[in-house]
């Protein structure tokens, strides 16, 4: 199972940014793509996920609202799309596999055990 997370940069407070988790070697019909993120100085914590079996989203409370996590079907890659960015957003993204669950979640990460390499966002004026 390989991760590929690509999409970061910077924004102003207010813009958008779109990330891409493209997976390769995943044969099960149903997984989930975890988003998280860890700031300078803080704990990795869970932004969303996507369940691949029913094509639901969960959200963390702090970006319900602003973030939208969608998947390309015939790409095998799932976006994690943020509008009205904050320079709290600011942080290394990472996606990563849960392959044991049909809904997914991000309340711990102790079930995605493949990961992507991070990706910086900045968000400042």
């Amino acid at each position: 199972v390989q991760l590929q997370a690509s999409g970061g940069g910077s924004a102003q407070p207010g813009g958008s940014l779109t990330l891409s988790c493209a997976a390769s070697g995943i044969t099960r019909d149903y997984y989930g793509i975890g988003w998280f993120r860890q700031a300078p100085g803080k704990e990795r914590v869970g932004v969303g996920c996507f369940s691949i079996g029913d094509g639901s989203s969960y959200y963390a409370d702090s970006v319900k609202g602003r973030f939208t996590i969608f998947r390309d079907n015939a790409k095998n890659t799932v976006y994690l799309q943020m509008n009205n960015l904050r320079p709290e957003d600011t942080a290394v993204y990472y996606c990563a596999a849960d392959l044991s669950s049909y809904k997914c979640s991000v309340v711990g990460d102790f079930l995605y055990k493949f990961w992507g390499q991070g990706t910086l966002v900045t968000v400042s004026s």
